[in-house]
């Protein structure tokens, strides 16, 4: 026996190992099976989605190829949105008007696959991902269609279908560079809400992380508020341009609170504070009395308020507002801007119990370090129109009314 022969028993059976027998995929013969499902009942989608329902058809492999031949009419070709070789159909979302009432019954149709086959929207999600990506190979109102159904996806709650499926694929430099994705999501936003408030609007671009991205819909050269403002006025949007100016106020209003907060926290000096105040405005724009709000809530906010200890919280509250007078008389320059601070006042101390008894010793020092006229206080005794707290407080300050009222006669 050779040295190189290993020995065998009589009858031994040598172990080979076993190959994973796979079918052959074959998604032309699935895109077939679907296509003359289509062509047998003239594209009615009730009679389809029975006939789908009954098949023994192969979904849980070949459902992106499904989704291609009810979006295109057939099967597209590996990685891009051209029709493959093969029979196809004339009655997918692409080759029908651009009409919402006839791409609607698409919609309910794919719903009630979804509700049958739930693992399906991963392939509903595969195809739409590719599709979007790949805007720029679509015709111009086919990009129009793809729009429509988007929002009409949304709008009737598609099963499962997440926002960011939509929008971040959207964000290709190349597409946003050639406003492809402008015009795409403003078709988008315009047929949403048709149908939907602004609010839900707002929610889908909250899932889809996009709230506060709007501008990346634009080409660089066109991220501005201005922009932003100037074209979804014109495309009739006008609610969303309203509310991204107010996102954009809110921000800005946050950016003066933080930079406000940390000078007076810092006691930087007055006239610093000032200066920072007026280069927000002038940036941010910011109405008088909005200016006003902003600066009374500072001042507070960076008061180190004691927990238990009144007499301490009123040291503190008056203590502020005799630091930093100056900066709140450099801003309060009309009676309709005290009377503003003094219904700031009103509110924060009907709101804060610890403030609550300190509302007539503020207004005194406001006046006493003249912030506040006598007539602003008198007209807000009178004719106050902010009920927070204002019986109460009307009676405690009484005492003080009166002072004024006996002083102005003796005068």
């Amino acid at each position: 026996m050779s040295s190189k022969e290993k020995p065998t028993l009589g009858g031994q059976r040598i172990k080979t190992r076993k190959r994973n027998i796979a079918a052959p995929l074959d998604p032309s013969a699935f895109a077939d099976a679907v296509i003359q499902i289509y062509l047998d009942n003239d594209g009615d989608l009730e009679l389809i989605a029975k006939c789908i329902e009954s098949s023994d058809l192969n979904f849980s492999r070949y459902g992106d190829t499904f989704f291609e031949v009810l979006f295109t009419g057939g099967r597209t070709q590996p990685g891009t949105t051209k029709p493959d070789e093969g029979e196809r159909h004339t009655y997918s979302i692409l080759d029908c008007e651009a009409k919402r009432e006839l791409i609607l019954p698409s919609v309910i149709y794919i719903q009630k696959i979804l509700r049958r086959r739930p693992f399906l929207i991963k392939n509903l999600e595969n195809v739409m991902r590719r599709f979007l990506q790949s805007l720029e190979f679509f015709e111009e109102n086919e990009r129009i269609k793809l729009a429509i159904f988007t929002a009409l996806a949304f709008s009737q709650k598609l099963s499962g279908l997440p926002p960011e499926t939509v929008f971040q694929p959207l964000l290709k430099d190349n597409l946003v560079g050639k406003g492809l994705v402008l015009t795409f999501i403003t078709d988008f936003f315009k047929e949403y809400l048709i149908d939907n408030s602004l609010d839900d609007l707002i929610s889908i671009l909250k899932r889809g992380k996009m709230e506060d991205n709007l501008l990346d819909f634009f080409p660089s050269g066109k991220r501005s508020a201005e922009a932003f403002s100037e074209h979804f006025t014109k495309a009739g949007l006008v609610p969303l341009v309203e509310y991204n100016d107010k996102k954009i106020f809110e921000v800005k209003v946050k950016e003066m609170k933080s930079a406000l907060t940390t000078q007076i926290s810092e006691e930087t000096d007055i006239s610093e504070v000032i200066e920072t105040v007026k280069q927000h405005v002038k940036d941010a724009k910011l109405p008088d009395i909005e200016v006003v709000r902003i600066l009374w809530d500072v001042l507070m906010d960076a008061v180190q308020w004691s927990g238990k200890n009144q007499q301490q919280n009123a040291n503190l509250a008056l203590r502020q507002v005799k630091t930093w007078a100056k900066l709140l008389n450099t801003f309060c320059t009309s009676g309709k801007l005290e009377l503003e601070l003094l219904y700031k006042v009103q509110v924060q101390c009907y709101e804060d119990t610890k403030l609550m008894k300190l509302f007539p010793e503020v207004v005194r020092s406001l006046y006493d370090q003249d912030v506040l006229a006598e007539d602003t206080i008198l007209h807000w005794f009178a004719k106050g129109t902010n009920p927070k707290g204002r019986q109460s407080f009307v009676k405690a300050l009484e005492p003080f009314v009166k002072w004024l009222e006996e002083a102005e006669e003796e005068e």
